[in-house]
């Protein structure tokens, strides 16, 4: 309504002047009450502007809060993506296999003799008929000497037995070894395993690849005297290069092994039985749960919002101060018009 007033002013500045001069011109001649010369209307819109430019501040302050928000958000954001990078949260995942690929198990006999080698199932391992005598082999074996990787001067020799791989038949391999005569007061055989016994078939360079597995694979004992239970499990490693690592965790449980033969010996017996623990292959691998679409999506939408209330901000500015010059020039006219 002002702005109606004010540009039919601004249109009709002599039908203005004609009014004025009637009203000077009536003015002489009749006497008007007081407050009867149009005072009231003028307060109450004047009322009714200040309560919108009131409103308008709060607004105003109201988006300045939210601005600053935005912008705590934004720098909150950016500082937990780049927290995220430097501290990756590992993963573990697991895969349920039937059958493993066969592994390779390495033995370092030393003076110790293989007697019997044999693969059962269900857990079944028949009584030994002769135990201390030679007995059937009926795992696939390879033997191969090679130089320490750690001192590259003393040779050693390796045993190097299939291992099983149908879990879930849970199959098994049991190993007989004897040892006639030892100058050490513990008496004790060295194995490692690796991942895959065909890799070392099929390996080229046997020696290389051995000296490679012992000087990347641990290294455990069995005694003698007794029956050592070795239950493996599978890991797989995903290095943050995208290399892959495998290794091996075992338990193992120990039972004193009964020696029933007549006459008393001084010789050693080493049996050792190698199983799968169970049918689960876990993958280890270090994962990054900061998206960078997602903090590319919610920096879009902060940015959006700063724009919108700084243009909003904007606009309440100039609408006020577009106000205020309305409300000034209307005072002029009415102070011009009463005078």
């Amino acid at each position: 309504q002002l702005s109606e007033d004010v540009e039919r002013v601004s249109e009709n500045p002599t039908e203005e002047r004609e009014g004025e001069m009637e009203v000077h011109e009536d003015s002489s001649s009749v006497i008007l009450p007081d407050g009867e010369l149009g005072t009231t209307t003028p307060s109450l819109r004047f009322s009714k502007t200040c309560l919108k430019n009131v409103f308008s501040v709060i607004l105003l302050f109201i988006y300045l809060l939210l601005m600053a928000v935005a912008v705590f958000l934004v720098y909150q954001t950016i500082s937990d993506f780049r927290e995220k990078l430097k501290h990756p949260v590992m993963s573990v995942t697991y895969k349920e296999v039937s059958l493993y690929d066969a592994p390779g198990i390495a033995f370092y006999p030393g003076k110790a003799r293989l007697l019997s080698c044999k693969h059962h199932y269900y857990d079944h391992i028949p009584p030994l008929i002769n135990p201390g005598q030679p007995g059937d082999i009926e795992c696939t074996t390879q033997r191969i000497n090679y130089t320490d990787p750690f001192t590259n001067q003393t040779m050693k020799y390796a045993l190097v037995v299939q291992g099983p791989r149908d879990v879930k038949k849970r199959e098994l391999v049991f190993l007989q070894f004897h040892l006639n005569e030892t100058d050490q007061d513990f008496s004790a055989i060295d194995y490692l395993l690796f991942s895959s016994f065909q890799e070392f078939v099929s390996s080229p360079e046997k020696a290389k690849f051995m000296k490679d597995c012992e000087s990347s694979y641990s290294s455990w004992k069995f005694s003698g005297g007794f029956r050592t239970w070795v239950k493996m499990s599978l890991v797989k490693t995903k290095e943050e290069d995208g290399s892959k690592t495998v290794e091996f965790k075992q338990e193992t449980s120990v039972v004193n092994y009964i020696d029933q033969r007549t006459e008393p010996r001084s010789d050693q017996l080493f049996f050792v039985v190698f199983e799968w623990k169970d049918p689960f292959i876990q993958t280890v691998q270090d994962i990054i749960t900061a998206n960078p679409w997602n903090m590319i999506a919610l920096l879009c939408g902060i940015f959006l919002a700063l724009f919108k209330a700084a243009d909003f901000a904007k606009l309440s500015v100039k609408w006020m101060i577009k106000i205020r010059r309305r409300h000034l020039k209307r005072t002029r006219q009415v102070t011009n018009h009463i005078s």
